[in-house]
């Protein structure tokens, strides 16, 4: 059995390099069709890994409480944001308090967007964000210290004139390289001492983590407080498989602090790290769709490109045929050849479409800065297809042959 197979696949390379031009133009058809789909897929492939990379970002176990959604928009279509009543000091400080669940609570504002620090005849740009932080936020945030500390409880409680840097804002205002620790920056109106500078995270989907400042909350209280001011609650689990579990404890809790009565609706908003990847990945099932659809286009193209080929193969080789049979061959052996030959020049198409539709993925994923992706679940659905439609297309150009009269087959000219 293992020779037989052998032998039609050697007699169908040597059919295709005689009929080299023909066969090559069959293989792009196929290539195109299974590079149109495994291409597009795997670019999608890329685009999730992105945002999943920069979405969670504050961890696969964190959560925040807010006092408004997300708005997202893709082309025309948009989710308005809904919004609710300011959560005050006193709820989130509460709920800090009062939540039990094994979880770290961090409990922050937002002072400003668009401070100016200054040090020495160095400034940044007015667009560097002041947060108002407790001493649990680098760890809710997923932030993390480069140098020097993070603010301390007592700073916190006292709201102390300290500051921890991002690494784009020391960029900025310590070009020489000198050592931004205990160095004093003005940020707004006042001077604030330098104890800590974070990681650099990079930048992802226009928001850059590395260009802001984090201050104590109550020094934020004081210094930049104004009416209508919110306050946003991070929580961060110890087990990310409890996330579900927290939620739903934290959930009630708020619940019974803003005092919303049994069967109305929350009065705030829980949004997990990844909720607005989630939001996009919907989004991204229509571009699959119209992958799937073109990818099956273009084979149904090469279906037809390859049947025609066997078909303008078994008319050249009918004495062939006929000299097979005299000698012996059976109408399976006739069959298992064309067939044999016609799923040989299927498989050759599939892997150029795969390799260059897996390059084309990789590109975008590059350009996006993703990782380099190889779509094994795509190689297989490749491999299948082109199986299937060498099978498909194969098989009555297969038959025909097997049918022929030998004696017929030998007079052909």
């Amino acid at each position: 059995m293992t020779n037989l197979l052998k032998e039609n696949i050697r007699i169908s390379l040597d059919s295709i390099r005689s009929h080299l031009l023909r066969s090559i133009l069959t293989v792009l058809i196929i290539a195109f069709g299974i590079m149109a789909l495994v291409g597009i897929l795997t670019s999608i492939d890329s685009i999730k890994y992105f945002l999943n990379e920069n979405f969670m970002m504050m961890g696969a176990n964190t959560f925040s409480i807010r006092n408004r959604s997300m708005r997202v928009q893709m082309g025309n279509r948009s989710t308005l944001p809904r919004n609710y009543r300011t959560i005050t000091w006193q709820e989130a400080m509460e709920f800090k308090e009062v939540y039990d669940f094994p979880a770290v609570t961090s409990v922050f504002t937002y002072a400003t967007n668009t401070a100016t620090l200054k040090y020495g005849s160095l400034k940044t740009n007015p667009n560097v964000p002041v947060v108002g932080s407790d001493e649990n936020y680098l760890a809710t945030s997923g932030n993390e210290l480069e140098k020097g500390r993070n603010l301390s409880a007592n700073e916190v409680n006292y709201g102390s004139h300290v500051v921890v840097l991002g690494a784009g804002v020391v960029s900025k205002l310590f070009k020489s390289g000198e050592n931004p620790l205990d160095k004093v920056v003005n940020i707004g109106p006042g001077k604030y001492r330098v104890v800590g500078v974070m990681k650099s995270k990079g930048s992802s989907l226009g928001f850059n983590p590395d260009n802001l400042c984090l201050i104590p909350i109550s020094n934020v209280r004081q210094e930049f407080s104004r009416s209508g001011m919110t306050f946003t609650i991070n929580v961060m689990v110890q087990n990310p498989t409890q996330l579900d579990a927290a939620i739903g404890e934290a959930t009630g809790l708020f619940r019974v602090i803003r005092e919303v009565r049994a069967g109305q609706e929350n009065s705030f908003e829980i949004e997990k790290s990844d909720n607005l990847a989630e939001m996009l990945f919907e989004n991204l099932k229509y571009l699959r769709l119209a992958a799937t659809i073109i990818g099956a286009i273009t084979l149904i193209g090469a279906a037809i490109g390859l049947m025609n080929i066997m078909l303008v193969s078994v008319t050249e080789r009918t004495r062939e045929i006929g000299i097979r049979k005299a000698m012996g061959a059976t109408s399976r052996t006739i069959r298992n050849q064309f067939l044999a030959e016609a799923i040989v020049i299927g498989q050759i198409g599939g892997i150029v479409g795969i390799v260059f539709g897996i390059s084309i993925g990789n590109v975008l994923s590059a350009l996006i800065g993703s990782g380099f992706i190889i779509p094994w679940a795509w190689i297989i659905l490749g491999v299948v297809l082109c199986f299937a439609v060498a099978v498909v297309s194969g098989y009555i150009p297969a038959t025909k042959a097997a049918k022929l009269n030998p004696v017929d087959s030998l007079r052909y000219e």
